[in-house]
């Protein structure tokens, strides 16, 4: 019988990691790759195409470890699974997120108590706790290729890395980046026609090393590649509350406008009947709330109503009853229009009758009444066209 862990059959998977994507890079082959036979198959198309890739050495060595596990007695290993998962050859975010991806649609498969790590040895660190966030890691196997210290294998070693500083955008920014921009510099002072003296030569120098390290130490490019990174996965919200969300920000755009129009004639007032004595600002304060509310109502009031317009859009698609709900809302916004219009005019012009306010007081009650029992009747009228549901928003 297979060995069991407090109730629980033990499953082993052997995990090999290639952190930069090499199979995808050099060898076109997508990941996850679960299984022993299509791991063998990936890792022989790799070794086929880069007879010195560390990585097709490090799944065969997985594929050994599996094998040596599969003949091993049953009573002391349950089951066991190989599998390979691949970052990105860009590394940072990219890379940790596609491997947290991959190695959750090989738990789905095979949901494993327990994993044994496969890698080359490079980014270990990184790597280890990404995995052991998911599932216990007991063992790890760095595979690193051994070389001769013979001139002509160690020629060869030097070429293959020079080969990588130049193919890998990781080191090749560096490598080739820096002192390009140093080079652009100074041919562009040279078609100038300005004299390069070793002043100028220094200056290019500080320049492109102090932006660089400047960039690197603020972590602009992570933000930068995390901003990419956004774009391109960003998917859209729905169309109901892309709507809401426009008629949220215009109702806001709206209002501060509003807002802007009225401190300004408030202001005009102030500027062309300046209070001769500071204690007067008192008895003109009446008059400059009066200008404020009679220059920025009107926007103000236009602003809230397209904001709840959009919302009640929203709703009304969504067959939520709070439709119904904001339609009361609004209607009694867009009557508080005419009250805070007329209470400016007393505020401007104490000597006017009151008799305006008192009608839009009662006119802006009996017309929210109004809407209030319309919303009623409507939802008596239609009772199954709503989706009733308790939110809490």
């Amino acid at each position: 019988m297979p060995k069991r862990i407090k109730g629980k059959t033990e499953r082993i998977l052997i995990l090999c990691v290639d952190r930069d994507d090499d199979l995808g890079a050099k060898a076109g082959i997508k990941t996850p790759i679960l299984g022993r036979k299509e791991n063998v198959n990936a890792a022989t198309s790799l070794i086929l195409r880069d007879p010195e890739e560390p990585d097709a050495n490090a799944m065969f060595e997985a594929v050994r470890v599996y094998d040596r596990l599969k003949e091993e007695s049953k009573e002391t290993i349950g089951e066991c699974q190989i599998a390979t998962i691949t970052g990105s050859e860009l590394g940072g975010v990219g890379a940790d997120r596609k491997l947290v991806s991959e190695l959750t649609d090989v738990l789905k498969e095979f949901s494993a108590t327990d994993v044994i790590l496969v890698t080359d040895g490079y980014g270990d660190e990184t790597i280890l706790p990404l995995v052991e966030s998911r599932v216990p890691v007991t063992s790890v196997r760095r595979i690193v290729v051994a070389h001769s210290k013979s001139v002509e294998e160690t020629l060869a070693v030097f070429s293959r890395y020079l080969k990588i500083l130049f193919k890998n955008p990781r080191y090749s920014r560096i490598a080739l980046g820096l002192p390009g921009i140093f080079l652009l510099i100074l041919g562009i002072l040279s078609l100038s026609q300005v004299p390069i003296e070793p002043y100028h030569v220094w200056v290019a120098l500080f320049l492109v090393v102090g932006t660089f390290l400047f960039i690197k130490g603020f972590g602009f490019d992570r933000t930068v590649r995390d901003f990419y990174s956004w774009i391109r996965e960003y998917s859209p919200p729905p169309f109901t509350v892309q709507i809401a969300s426009f008629s949220t920000t215009a109702g806001l755009l709206l209002v501060a406008i509003g807002c802007y129009q009225g401190a300004f004639i408030a202001n005009l007032y102030t500027l062309q009947n300046p209070p001769p004595d500071p204690s007067q600002w008192i008895a003109i304060f009446p008059r400059l709330v009066g200008e404020f509310i009679s220059g920025a109502i009107a926007l103000i009031v236009i602003g809230i109503c397209v904001l709840l317009a959009g919302r009640m859009i929203r709703w009304f698609l969504q067959r939520d009853f709070r439709v119904l709900r904001t339609s009361v809302i609004m209607v009694a916004c867009a009557c508080s229009w005419l009250i805070f219009h007329e209470a400016s005019r007393i505020l401007i012009d104490p000597s006017l009758e009151y008799t305006s306010l008192v009608i839009a007081i009662i006119a802006s009650i009996l017309l929210t009444l109004i809407a209030i029992s319309m919303t009623m009747v409507f939802h008596r009228k239609y009772p199954h066209f709503f989706k009733e549901k308790d939110t809490k928003k």
